[in-house]
């Protein structure tokens, strides 16, 4: 009987997951599990292994510049405010450096826990095309402040570019072959958290 009941947990477990993705993307790749030792966090706040969450100082936010991660009860969030109808740009960098990159080529993408009052774009940005607003990206939609979880897959037909910020001059291949970091970028006034954000196949080095 016991063994029925955690089988039965498990399984409401995986449909109560489901229910948070866009169709398609729970065979996509497996649900990390908050239990996995892989993913202890680092000595100095992080969320899953991930230190620096960045406010870059382009477009009014809150805070201006610095850290986002603020503490919870047992770990970290990630909060910032975009204020304003203009450009706002944070940045996570993916190996807790700026001069570190991961290769990505064999991930099928990440899981995102994150709540946000409009719509904004993550951009793959690499390590020899950083700079600069043409870059590959993906929307990242509104969920009108309610926290969830969501896959983004790293297939290249989920990725495109704004014409307001230009063409990528590289390949998305590329982009993925020396990712140096996530910059989330939006044009609207928005509430960001972020609670989790882990890559597949990829565990960022504590520093």
């Amino acid at each position: 009987m016991k063994k029925l009941t955690m089988t039965v947990a498990v399984s409401l477990a995986g449909l109560v997951a489901s229910l948070c993705l866009p169709p398609g993307a729970a065979a996509a790749a497996p649900v990390p599990s908050a239990a996995d030792t892989r993913w202890r966090e680092c000595a100095t706040p992080s969320i899953d292994r991930l230190q620096q969450w960045l406010a870059s100082g382009e477009g009014t936010t809150v805070p201006a510049t610095g850290s986002l991660l603020v503490p919870l009860r047992h770990s970290y969030a990630a909060r910032v405010t975009f204020v304003n109808t203009e450009w706002h740009v944070i940045v996570v960098w993916l190996a807790n450096q700026f001069e570190a990159e991961a290769d990505l080529t064999r991930s099928a993408g990440f899981w995102m826990t994150y709540s946000a009052t409009d719509d904004v774009y993550l951009q793959l940005r690499s390590a020899s095309h950083w700079s600069g607003g043409a870059q590959w990206l993906t929307r990242v939609p509104s969920t009108h402040g309610r926290l969830v979880t969501r896959f983004f897959s790293f297939r290249p037909s989920a990725w495109t570019w704004l014409a307001e910020l230009g063409q990528p001059a590289h390949t998305f291949a590329s982009a993925l072959a020396e990712a140096r970091g996530f910059v989330f970028v939006g044009k609207t006034p928005n509430v960001l958290e972020f609670r989790g954000l882990r890559i597949d196949g990829y565990r960022p080095p504590c520093l």
